[in-house]
């Protein structure tokens, strides 16, 4: 029997997760589309659109057991320097998405919101961004943010700018936090990276301080639901203390 030619994840037993600890808010760092293409000898784009496809899936795992909030790092400014291609393929698939979006909402109750630098996108794109941006969701709506041009230390230095701009005097975490891309939205209680990574790459920089950081080795293609639930039962054995001793 012939073998595959690239390594399968390995299985994943099933993880005990406690529904009644779902994390609120997590966010993901999709990381590994390009190594994934790479050991099946395909174009680095087949990698992203497979991980495209995969955060369809996640994102309906995490709408079925409870999370409340999805935040991933689509595609952030330091990614424009990427070949032209990879970029094209990149925002041909965030166009489609878009178009998606209001089935997504109708059909899954999955609320799409965008992160990041907006004045960069014009045209058909922008006007597909402003469409999602003004849906109004359901009860008990997934709200999933997907971060596109988007950097953790320009968020806060637009921030900073914005509170500044609307009060004379001393600034306070709460005027910071009023001006962030997330506003109104609670802190990730976990972040989860795939592909060996071990940084944070300026993802949610204000808003990670007191998350929980899971890394695992697998590629964000093969990031299946039981990854995330196993990320989910290691989240759960922690203790949030947040700077206290209990």
């Amino acid at each position: 029997m012939l073998r595959p030619f690239w390594k399968r994840p390995a299985a994943v037993p099933p993880a005990a997760v406690d529904k009644d600890k779902i994390p609120a808010h997590i966010a993901i760092i999709m990381d590994g589309n390009g190594r994934w293409a790479a050991a099946r000898n395909l174009p680095r784009s087949a990698g992203h659109r497979e991980g495209a496809r995969n955060f369809r899936r996640i994102a309906g795992h995490c709408k079925d057991i409870g999370v409340k909030y999805l935040t991933v790092y689509a595609f952030s400014t330091e990614n424009w320097k990427r070949p032209r291609e990879e970029v094209d393929t990149i925002m041909g698939l965030f166009r489609e998405y878009l178009q998606e979006a209001a089935e997504e909402l109708k059909t899954h109750n999955i609320q799409i919101r965008v992160l990041g630098d907006l004045t960069i996108f014009h045209g058909e794109l922008r006007r597909l961004i402003d469409e999602v941006q003004a849906m109004n969701h359901r009860e008990g709506a997934l709200i999933a943010n997907l971060a596109v041009n988007y950097g953790g230390r320009a968020e806060l230095v637009r921030a900073a700018n914005a509170a500044a701009a609307q009060k004379q005097g001393p600034l306070t975490e709460r005027d910071i936090e009023a001006q962030l891309y997330t506003a109104g939205q609670p802190e990730p209680d976990l972040i989860i990276r795939p592909s060996g990574e071990y940084r944070l790459s300026g993802f949610l920089l204000w808003q990670c301080a007191y998350s929980e950081l899971y890394f695992t080795d697998v590629l964000w293609p093969d990031f299946t639901p039981e990854h995330l639930d196993a990320a989910i039962a290691a989240y759960q054995q922690r203790s949030r203390r947040y700077g206290g001793l209990s």
